[in-house]
């Protein structure tokens, strides 16, 4: 039924949101680990392994066994968690315990926003997506730029498409297909809602987190 399908949707994205801060910490205490992510092409290589892995889990969803589709989704939350791991060593514990509690509160708004609104959200999708653009082009710009007041524009504009996106992928996900296998709906579910929760994360935390010293 519908109605039950948001519970497994929320509680696989609970269990990847475990697996990425519980991998990301866990490496963060490795000094060797750290430098073998980040030294050389691994750190690329590992990125390149995310984007794989999305677009493959995205593309094959339908004709997967459920098995294999839970398995791709974790392991994609394993990976975002060694390449997250940085975190824990440039931010101090308190200020990503703080900004994890904030978008913890800001997801469940938006998600409830999202299941009871009356309005069709996908009218606003286009906008979203070219919301998502003007942050890539951004972010690109500002790679050779390097300029704060940019950079704080574009993690802003990205924490409200971000919040745009969870309402909308809620809704979508309440009128998905049932044809699909209901894991498989679910695990692709919380895979979009994962993807928004982590992307305000770490704007808020690059807005907002204290600096170790």
């Amino acid at each position: 039924m519908k109605r039950d399908i948001l519970p497994q949707v929320f509680g696989w994205m609970f269990l990847g949101l475990l697996v990425t801060f519980i991998s990301a910490y866990t490496v963060s205490l490795n000094t060797d680990m750290i430098m073998n992510i980040f030294s050389g092409g691994t750190y690329l290589i590992l990125v390149i392994a995310e984007l794989v892995v999305a677009g493959f889990l995205s593309i094959r969803i339908r004709k997967m066994k459920a098995t294999t589709a839970t398995c791709l989704y974790l392991f994609y939350t394993f990976l975002t968690g060694l390449t997250f791991s940085s975190i824990f060593v440039v931010y101090e514990m308190e200020s990503i315990v703080v900004v994890f509690l904030v978008t913890a509160i800001l997801f469940g708004l938006f998600a409830l926003i999202g299941k009871y609104t009356k309005l069709d959200l996908s009218k606003i999708s286009t906008y979203l997506f070219m919301g998502i653009i003007g942050v890539l082009v951004l972010s690109i710009i500002n790679i050779f730029i390097a300029n704060e007041t940019l950079d704080m524009i574009s993690c802003i504009i990205s924490i409200i498409v971000f919040l745009g996106y969870i309402a909308f992928d809620v809704q979508r996900i309440l009128r998905s297909d049932y044809s699909l296998e209901n894991r498989n709906l679910a695990i692709i579910g919380a895979f979009s809602l994962f993807l928004d929760f982590i992307n305000i994360f770490i704007d808020l935390l690059n807005l907002f987190g204290n600096n170790k010293d």
